[in-house]
């Protein structure tokens, strides 16, 4: 978010959209979480003989998180590269 549109507001107002957004993105951490173990153990997790995984449950599991976390990791680099295109060029012209 760009701080500029902070700039108008008095400091309690700012105090509390700050702590919207920041409740806003931890919201969205656990849900890109919960996501993630949902889809992970739905994939891997196919028998529940034992109360720990199976050595190919654990391989499946960590493949699992490691392409989640190499698709988040480019998703936020292609997200940083827009945001910094569009801040070069500027707002649209209307």
């Amino acid at each position: 978010m760009d701080p500029s549109v902070l700039q108008h507001l008095n400091d309690n107002d700012k105090q509390k959209m700050l702590d919207m957004i920041d409740e806003m993105q931890t919201r969205d951490s656990l849900k890109m979480y919960n996501g993630l173990v949902q889809r992970c153990f739905a994939d891997c997790v196919h028998t529940f003989r034992r109360k720990t995984l199976e050595k190919d449950e654990e391989a499946c599991v960590s493949r699992c998180t490691q392409k989640f976390l190499k698709h988040s990791a480019r998703v936020s680099l292609r997200f940083a590269e827009l945001n910094q295109q569009q801040s070069t060029v500027g707002p649209p012209q209307q």
